[in-house]
């Protein structure tokens, strides 16, 4: 039980000498945190009890309220169905703990996790369980550190081993570890491990830990491949479910945006800067899209990184540390390389689109929305997957909202009211800034109030500005339904710009459009009319990448001749370009310079 000391006052009426008094005494008044009272319930010791609430557990999940108190009376095999986020690890764990003589050595339980990361969370979850209880021995066993100096961790007189089934079964093959007096095995994310192929790892650690009381398996699914392992392995198992199958939790909200394909990224950074505070999840489909996504990212000025499968485990284990620590703000990240990492917090989970199976998309979400506390799910889809959105709707149970991208008015809204709720709600250090008041006062004193508030929110807000003032609405809108003129060219959104290549270089607008897409990931709704010339051609793109494209374009050549952009100026385009132009005009295609190779 899990006890706190409150300090209570005590009044104490008396009358001395025919006066009336009143004193007041201090008196200290242990009582009982009655939100533990739940948890002391299911069954838990008091010195475990001690350890979760010292880490802030208040009262059991629902999976925790089902599982525990059967996993404590039984040797029964259990089946737990419960989403990612809900208490999993404390609903083995505590029992696990419970049910191991500290003095008894050898290895009595086994824990199998699909991913390095998770084997680590588990392991350092269970230590925290029982930092108020006897002294446990828990060793982590993953691949990517010193096999040796595991062992000598499991031979020190390990009671709980914490495995991914690839590492377990190297160290079983080299005789390192014996299984015969496992009690109760774990299977952690089970689906996840089998989807991962560890299957035949499995099968191999079953049956070493042949003496076994009982497994308990915890899934989020249950596919075929999980139904066999429980077939093969469980005597009459109890199954026991928080939820429907795929059900999504109910803290977390449901939107989706379409988009044309091409402006996918572009419709990605409205959703995140529409957003200011995010601190999200951005799921892909490979490795090759995170790694493309992220460097793209980091380059527009977002604190972000990757997670994929061709990273070093140190590079890993830098990017999960830095989005654990809340140091970074998003996280690009491949399903299989998500698996195990374990956030709390996250606010946003984006899926930069659908994933195969309805069953990820829930895997996914889950990661927000965890511990009580609510989150947003969000899908970045275009046309032809919109139909997928309903059969997700129909699987889950849930309700998913179509919103519309953001405009570039919407998100400086958004970001210039979080620039000035920042400020209203910053902490003053009065007594390091007093000293540099007067001198303050007087750099400022010929602004007024209205004016300063101006200057101090147009520090961060002019950068989101200058980027969407005029930027286009990259909505799709029903047939027949007119985009608003505040997105036309004619308002000023697009900027007339003149190239020196032409018909005779062998440039066409659709390599045109590729150079500008694949070099400076203009999404197409940015690039407006193109008029081919035989020297030249003119044409107008968004004034928001004008810069990067004047800038970019001149490090490439064609023919041997380096690009150049200007401004298409009524003289050049009623003259018919610059001087150059007008010469190479003067030549037909026979007598006009031989096609080089375009170099793009």
């Amino acid at each position: 039980m899990h006890w706190r000391e409150k300090v209570v006052p005590l009044y104490f009426i008396s009358f001395e000498s025919n006066f009336l008094c009143i004193k007041e005494f201090e008196i200290r008044l242990t009582i009982t945190n009655y939100l533990m009272s739940s948890f002391k319930e299911l069954g838990l010791d008091e010195d475990l009890l001690e350890g979760i609430a010292s880490m802030g557990f208040e009262t059991p999940t629902p999976v925790q309220e089902l599982v525990i108190p059967v996993a404590l009376q039984s040797d029964q095999d259990i089946i737990a169905l419960a989403q990612t986020g809900t208490g999993k690890t404390a609903s083995f764990g505590l029992p696990l703990l419970q049910r191991i003589n500290p003095k008894d050595s050898g290895v009595h339980a086994l824990v199998l996790c699909p991913t390095r990361e998770l084997c680590v969370q588990v392991a350092s979850d269970l230590e925290k369980y029982a930092q108020h209880a006897r002294q446990y021995k828990i060793v982590a066993v993953y691949g990517g550190a010193s096999i040796e100096t595991q062992i000598r961790q499991i031979k020190s007189g390990a009671q709980i081993v914490v495995a991914t089934p690839g590492r377990l079964m190297d160290l079983i093959t080299r005789k390192a570890i014996r299984l015969d007096a496992v009690e109760r095995v774990v299977l952690d994310e089970a689906d996840e491990m089998l989807n991962m192929g560890f299957k035949e790892a499995v099968d191999f650690i079953l049956g070493a830990a042949q003496n076994r009381k009982s497994i308990w398996l915890f899934s989020a699914t249950m596919p075929d491949e999980v139904r066999a392992i429980a077939s093969n392995y469980m005597q009459s198992p109890q199954e026991l479910s928080t939820g429907k199958r795929n059900q999504t939790n109910e803290n977390i909200e449901h939107q989706y945006y379409v988009c044309r394909a091409e402006d996918r990224y572009a419709a990605l950074k409205r959703v995140v800067d529409a957003n200011p505070g995010i601190y999200g999840l951005i799921f892909v489909r490979t490795k090759v899209e995170a790694k493309e996504i992220a460097e793209q990212m980091i380059r527009d000025g977002y604190n972000s990184d990757a997670l994929h499968g061709d990273l070093a485990q140190a590079d890993r284990d830098r990017v999960m540390q830095r989005f654990r620590e809340n140091n970074l703000q998003l996280l690009i990240a491949t399903d299989v390389a998500a698996r195990g990492l374990d956030v709390q917090n996250i606010s946003h989970v984006i899926n930069y689109g659908l994933p195969d199976e309805i069953e990820v998309y829930t895997h996914r979400s889950g990661r927000t929305g965890r511990a009580g506390k609510t989150g947003i799910s969000i899908s970045i889809v275009t046309p032809k997957y919109e139909e997928k959105i309903r059969l997700i709707e129909r699987k889950t149970k849930a309700t998913v909202s179509k919103k519309m991208i953001p405009t570039g008015y919407e998100v400086c809204e958004q970001q210039l009211f979080h620039i000035i709720n920042g400020i209203h709600d910053q902490e003053v250090q009065k007594e390091e800034i007093a000293p540099f008041m007067e001198r303050i006062l007087e750099e400022l004193k010929d602004l007024s109030k209205e004016e300063l508030i101006e200057r101090f929110a147009s520090v961060e807000f002019n950068r989101f500005l200058k980027y969407y003032r005029n930027a286009p609405d990259i909505n799709i809108l029903p047939r027949g339904e007119k985009r608003s003129p505040r997105s036309a060219a004619a308002n000023g959104s697009m900027q007339r710009l003149f190239l020196n290549v032409g018909e005779m270089d062998g440039v066409t607008k659709k390599d045109f459009i590729k150079l500008l897409s694949r070099s400076f990931n203009i999404p197409g709704t940015s690039i407006g009319q193109i008029d081919m010339n035989r020297s030249y051609l003119h044409f107008d793109l968004d004034i928001a990448y004008v810069t990067v494209v004047k800038q970019g374009l001149t490090e490439f050549t064609i023919n041997g001749r380096r690009l150049r952009v200007d401004e298409a100026d009524a003289r050049k385009e009623r003259s018919g370009g610059s001087k150059e132009d007008r010469f190479f005009n003067k030549f037909d295609k026979k007598g006009g310079p031989k096609k080089g190779p375009r170099k793009y």
